[in-house]
């Protein structure tokens, strides 16, 4: 699922949520202003909805474009990733099996 820039006003990104964070959230996308830096966006999304980040932020992947980016690695890194405007983020909780 993919939402085109054309689709996204000029100064947001798109946030896809699966499985749980969808469960929390209550949505599976939605649009939010940019630039944000990627040290900011569990701060952010835990302030908007409650307990996201230990529920779930915390064992998530993120991606980025469809880049799988390096959370605690961002976070310890002033000058690391920016999502901007236009941009696609996804959390995916991890997944299991049985």
């Amino acid at each position: 699922m993919s939402i085109s820039s054309s689709d996204t006003p000029s100064t947001y990104f798109t946030i896809l949520y699966f499985a749980a964070a969808s469960d929390i959230t209550k949505k599976r996308s939605e649009t939010l202003t940019a630039p944000v830096h990627v040290s900011q966006l569990f701060t952010l999304l835990d302030k908007k909805y409650p307990g996201l980040k230990d529920k779930v932020l915390c064992s998530s992947a993120i991606t980025v474009n469809l880049e799988y980016v390096d959370v605690d690695e961002s976070m310890s890194d002033e000058e690391g990733l920016v999502i901007k405007a236009g941009d696609e983020v996804a959390i995916i909780p991890p997944v299991s099996s049985g």
